[in-house]
């Protein structure tokens, strides 16, 4: 295993400057540089966020806008929000993948695919469409690449990763025989406040000779959250298994690929000694087969009582359980929606947010059913209550695939896209828009499961608002 640290005054000596610290790709920037910090300030607004279509007219997919409101706004069911038309465009060719501050003073983002993906940039929230960059930019790109996946590990650390396999076979093309697979995983920390890359580490993903000869691997990786003491990170994983029995075949780009079969190891967790990044070590919960990787939301949390709670999002009904003490799973411990919410439909997991005290807001959708619906639920008495909201079936929420036997076209849901659930106190900031089609600002009580439909906002055909910070 490889692993490198870095402050400024040495990256000279390890890596050019240019390749991790404060740097861009492209040139022309002439603002200065704003020294940030960490976030102390008391909170002021709520930032909102939508994405709009790229210019081949998929949804969501040709990047993001940003307005911030007060949260005295935010209950104002007569003031209305047009982010699309009134806010800020953050920096990111495609859907920018936002992370926010403690007290929602300061957005992240790495930007997503382009010239400059793979490019750090911090923004101040100054309320409204006015948000100051620092241009504090960090080039992640050596490590991560131009697609990263990146979350805030814990307030002040952000955490990028990176994972992809290779099978080896008895020959290239089509009719080889399964020989071997090996995953690899890169992990960049990033300090937030004064930004810069401070560790970095690639290795070879800890399967034993037994499970990658039986086809195991992890192409994927994502969402990874520190415990509570900073002494381990745990990551979420994409576990999957090529058939050993099948030869291979070859795609229409002329590519090899694999036959998969079932997931006999259980969920997945990779974890590593933090600070370090040393340590390797695989965590299989047997409560489930389903992949923990997430999308493009936070599914694992830190709990009030010290243990991680992670989704099997965003597919899984389950919540599953890390000990905080053991840093393994809690196998006596299993979640699972479908089951506190008495439905005879399998429920997807497309969005959660552990609150406090063990109560949490969940996002999900229904098999077989249109519409998104939300759900506050109790990890302790593994309960859930399923709340009302306007237009909540509504297939703009839960998307459909194209069906080219009957011409039906495809749809984009929102709700496969969610990015965050804003947090002051006791209260959840929900923004519900269906792919299109107006909707409102939603601000749930999470003790008292008061609901209350707050802000308008105003929506655009092929676009949706998907996180509140």
């Amino acid at each position: 295993m490889k692993t490198k640290f870095f402050k400024t005054a040495v990256l000279g000596t390890a890596i050019a400057i240019g390749a991790l610290t404060s740097c861009k790709k492209s040139e022309g920037v002439d603002a200065e540089q704003q020294e940030s910090g960490a976030d102390l300030g008391e909170r002021k607004y709520i930032t909102l966020t939508g994405a709009f279509p790229d210019a081949e007219g998929t949804a969501g997919n040709g990047g993001t806008m940003a307005f911030a409101i007060t949260p005295e706004q935010a209950l104002d069911a007569q003031f209305e929000v047009n982010v699309f038309a009134q806010g800020y465009g953050l920096r990111s060719q495609r859907t920018a993948r936002v992370q926010g501050s403690g007290n929602g003073n300061y957005l992240y983002n790495i930007q997503y695919t382009g010239n400059d993906g793979g490019i750090f940039n911090k923004y101040k929230v100054e309320g409204g469409k006015s948000f100051l960059d620092t241009r504090e930019e960090v080039n992640t790109e050596p490590i991560l690449g131009t697609a990263p996946r990146w979350v805030v590990a814990a307030e002040g650390i952000g955490v990028g990763v990176y994972a992809s396999a290779k099978v080896s076979g008895t020959d290239e093309g089509a009719g080889a025989d399964f020989v071997n697979v090996t995953s690899t995983a890169k992990i960049a920390v990033l300090n937030l406040n004064d930004p810069q890359i401070t560790r970095q580490t690639e290795f070879v993903i800890p399967f034993s000779a037994e499970q990658t000869k039986a086809g195991y691997q992890i192409g994927r990786i994502d969402v990874p959250i520190l415990n509570a003491a900073k002494t381990k990170l745990f990551i979420g994983c994409n576990l999957t298994r090529t058939d050993v029995t099948k030869k291979s075949t070859v795609n229409s780009s002329g590519n090899q690929v694999w036959s998969t079969t079932a997931n006999e190891l259980g969920t997945a967790t990779l974890v590593v000694d933090y600070p370090s990044l040393n340590n390797p070590t695989l965590i299989y919960s047997s409560n489930s087969n389903a992949t923990n990787h997430s999308y493009r939301t936070m599914t694992q949390y830190l709990g009030s009582d010290g243990n991680i709670y992670q989704a099997t999002a965003t597919s899984g009904s389950q919540i599953l359980r890390i000990n905080g003490s053991t840093g393994a799973y809690d196998q006596a411990y299993n979640f699972d929606l479908k089951a506190a919410l008495g439905t005879s439909n399998n429920v997807a997991i497309r969005a959660w947010r552990y609150v406090k005290d063990n109560l949490g807001l969940v996002l999900y959708t229904e098999t077989g059913v249109d519409g998104g619906y939300l759900a506050l639920v109790d990890l302790t008495a593994n309960t859930a209550v399923k709340l009302a909201t306007e237009n909540q079936s509504n297939i703009g929420f839960s998307g459909r695939s194209a069906d080219k036997a009957t011409g039906v076209a495809a749809i984009t849901g929102t709700f496969g896209q969610f990015q965050n659930v804003g947090i002051i106190g006791d209260l959840a900031y929900v923004p519900l828009t269906p792919n299109g089609l107006d909707g409102n600002l939603y601000v749930i009580n999470i003790k008292t499961r008061q609901v209350t439909k707050g802000a308008k906002l105003k929506n655009q055909s092929g676009s949706f608002y998907l996180g509140a910070y």
